[in-house]
């Protein structure tokens, strides 16, 4: 995580100005570095001019321009991952849940996305050697669906204390598009004065997809979503933070084959996701999931429990599939 700028670390830039950054929760060069003008001017109020300077300063303390695929390498090397509960799913998944970029659990409802974002919320807080990131998790909850209950099920069944859990989750409730929006917004704020290491938003479609009804209304819906997207883009890169989203599906009717069902957000969603993972519901509390886009993850298909401990691996015999299950997934 960035240092907290302070007074006289960018040349030229006025007291004023910083204490203006610091209030719109720009508190590290990172952040400001990767944080657009124009969205500078929206938070702080400064004028263009400022917010370009700001900006120009910012990036050029942090961002080395073009470097060499060795240096790049060496760079991924301070990229962390957080176990999933499922050593399979860590497996497909190159080792668990990764930082500085986004990851999106796609599903119709019941198909476990919300059981997977309740165990990392357990386990990615827990201490670097023990397979988390040492840090606090945020969760934006835009659907009603988060349970403490559930969080004390999952950390009293691995023998963590519950308590300790719970006080290291940071949940806010989205009751509308806007109010997400402006949750996302004050994430760099959040995030640094919290130490927190992963933000879990569940679901990110939900509001938009119920307020904004009608092809006259698509290319604003999709316009938004790709801006809380973007920042929650530039929040995982800034803070080197793991972003999970969870999204829905929707029916294709004239399907005739395969699985009826694609992710909804179209290619904005597609394009801003790093990792996308798709799950379907499977016999005996357990669900298939595959990795359907990823710049270097395999594209296979593994089976998973949902236990009173959470995610976890299947016991029992791998080779026996119902018909269902083996429907391939078609997006």
């Amino acid at each position: 995580m960035g240092e907290v700028i302070e007074f006289g670390i960018l040349d030229g830039v006025a007291s004023t100005t910083i204490k203006k950054l610091h209030k719109a929760g720009l508190v590290t060069l990172e952040s400001i570095a990767v944080t657009p003008p124009r969205e500078i001017v929206e938070l702080t109020g400064m004028g263009m001019e400022t917010a370009l300077k700001v900006n120009a300063l910012a990036r050029l303390e942090v961002d080395p321009g073009f470097v060499s695929a060795t240096e790049l390498l060496e760079m991924r090397k301070h990229m962390m991952r957080a176990r999933t509960g499922s050593k399979e799913l860590d497996r497909i998944m190159g080792g668990g849940i990764e930082t500085g970029v986004i990851t999106e659990l796609i599903g119709e409802f019941a198909s476990g996305k919300t059981q997977i974002c309740y165990t990392l919320s357990v386990l990615a807080q827990r201490p670097v050697e023990e397979g988390g990131f040492g840090g606090r998790i945020c969760v934006i909850d835009t659907e009603g669906t988060f349970i403490p209950e559930r969080v004390v099920q999952i950390a009293e069944s691995r023998g963590y204390d519950a308590q300790e859990i719970l006080g290291n989750i940071l949940v806010a409730r989205a009751y509308n598009s806007e109010h997400q929006i402006m949750l996302v917004k004050n994430l760099p704020q959040v995030c640094q004065e919290h130490d927190v290491k992963m933000v879990i938003v569940d679901s990110m479609i939900g509001h938009f997809r119920g307020e904004y009804i009608g092809r006259g209304t698509l290319a604003e819906r999709q316009q938004k979503i790709a801006g809380v997207l973007g920042n929650l883009l530039r929040v995982a890169e800034a803070f080197n933070l793991s972003v999970v989203l969870t999204n829905q599906v929707q029916s294709k009717p004239d399907s005739a084959y395969g699985d009826p069902n694609k992710p909804t957000g179209g290619h904005v969603m597609a394009h801003a996701c790093t990792h996308r993972v798709y799950l379907r519901k499977g016999r005996q509390n357990t669900r298939l999931i595959q990795v359907i886009d990823s710049p270097y993850l395999p594209e296979e298909k593994i089976r998973i429990a949902i236990t009173e401990a959470g995610v976890t691996d299947e016991e029992g015999e791998w080779d026996i599939y119902d018909k269902e299950d083996t429907d391939e997934i078609e997006i």
